[in-house]
This record gives C-alpha cells, sequence and structure tokens, in this order.
C-alpha cells in the first residue's frame, strides 16, 4: 500500500528546511530583533515615559510619576505577557501557533481584561483624563484589532505604532506643543517595524498598513474624544 502522507512529510521537511535557512539571513535576525523589541505591550508604557519625561510634565514628582509607570507596566506589559506565557504554556503551543489568526482569541481577550483593570485602577485613583485617555485609545485598538481578527489578520505591532503616532497628535494639540521630532522617529519606528513583519512572514503589506491605520484612528479618537 502506497504512503499518501509521503507529499505531505516532504512538504513539511521542505518548509522546515527553508525556515532553518530563513534563520541565517541577517535580514531575518534583525527583523525578529526589532520584532522581539518593539511589542505592542509597550505602546501604553512607552507613551506614558514620553509623556512624563518629555512634556511640561516633568516637573510631578519623581514618586508620583514612578508610581503610574509601574502600575501601566504592571497592567499592560507584565500581566498581559505572564498570562499568555501560561496559557500557551497549559496548552503546549508554541510562540509560533499563537501567531494564527483562531489561536489569538484567548490572547486577546486576556490583555483586554488586564487594560480594563488598568483602566478601573486609573479612574479609582482619580488620575487625569489625558492619562487614562492612553489606556482607552489601547483598549479601543484592542478590541478592534479581536473584531477584525474574526475575518482577517491584521498587525498588532502596526496597530501599536499607529496609536503611539495618533497618541502624538492628540497631545500635541491638547499641549500645544510641536511633535515633529518624536512623529519622525515614530514613522521611521512604523516603517522598520512593518517590514520586520512582512520579512518575518507573519503578515502582508495589507496586514501591516490596515494594523497601522486602526492604531492611528485609536490614538486619536481614544485620546481627544473618549
Amino acid at each position: 500500500m502506497e504512503d499518501t502522507n509521503i507529499p505531505d512529510q516532504l512538504t513539511y521537511h521542505e518548509s522546515e528546511a527553508k525556515y532553518a535557512e530563513a534563520k541565517k539571513d541577517p535580514f531575518y535576525m534583525a527583523a525578529r530583533i526589532i520584532s522581539a523589541i518593539f511589542t505592542p505591550f509597550m505602546a501604553p508604557f512607552v507613551a506614558f515615559i514620553i509623556l512624563f519625561f518629555f512634556t511640561y510634565l516633568h516637573i510631578l514628582p519623581l514618586s508620583y510619576k514612578l508610581t503610574v509607570l509601574v502600575m501601566v507596566y504592571c497592567f499592560t506589559v507584565l500581566l498581559p505577557m505572564l498570562g499568555i506565557y501560561i496559557f500557551h504554556k497549559v496548552n503546549g503551543w508554541t510562540l509560533h501557533e499563537l501567531s494564527y489568526r483562531e489561536k489569538r482569541f484567548i490572547p486577546y481577550g486576556l490583555t483586554i481584561l488586564s487594560y480594563i483593570g488598568c483602566l478601573l485602577t486609573m479612574y479609582r485613583i482619580h488620575l487625569p483624563r489625558y492619562m487614562s485617555g492612553i489606556v482607552v485609545a489601547t483598549l479601543l485598538c484592542m478590541v478592534l484589532c479581536t473584531v477584525i481578527n474574526l475575518k482577517w489578520k491584521i498587525s498588532t505591532h502596526m496597530a501599536s505604532c499607529g496609536m503611539i503616532i495618533g497618541g502624538l497628535l492628540s497631545f500635541s494639540l491638547i499641549f500645544q506643543f510641536n511633535p515633529i521630532w518624536w512623529l519622525c522617529l515614530f514613522i521611521i519606528l512604523a516603517g522598520l517595524l512593518g517590514s520586520a513583519r512582512v520579512i518575518l512572514r507573519q503578515h502582508t503589506l495589507d496586514e501591516v498598513s490596515a494594523g497601522f491605520f486602526v492604531g492611528l484612528f485609536c490614538g486619536i479618537i481614544g485620546i481627544l474624544f473618549i
């Protein structure tokens, strides 16, 4: 009897060989490093750092700024990443498997719950609305990405970049400052990150572009209007 699985086995081994060869490519390695450093979880934390240390809010007491930064880091970076790590370990999934569209809903849900907890804590301790607006924008972005992900796997990495750029535009209107250098920096970063996601074959150009514009929309709407 012929082994009908031979073509599938060959395809699997060929893909593994191509993946191993790609890992030796310096562009591929650079893309992996960029993608790993600039994770979507870092967006609100980076936004608060910019707000506290590069606007007139740097006059706030250091203890106050550190308290808010630690709270934001725990709710928006530490808890989501820890929850996703435990989840994929319990299910025996690899990080590569979590990139599949149909397996992203639980990680999205864990992240959304953490962000809701952060937002409720901010309201409870009466932080100014322009601060909680950062988390509102991020939460709105996560919800939209989750809904869109039902049909189309857009890039949450690029959504986070778009959200930071939208947040910069919004805060420049609120605090009346010139954000041109910050905009240049994050636009270049968005280009690098988008290229990295395409090189890693995690997303297509359309998915990268859509993620960016979803984030840009949420960064403006979440901070200026919600």
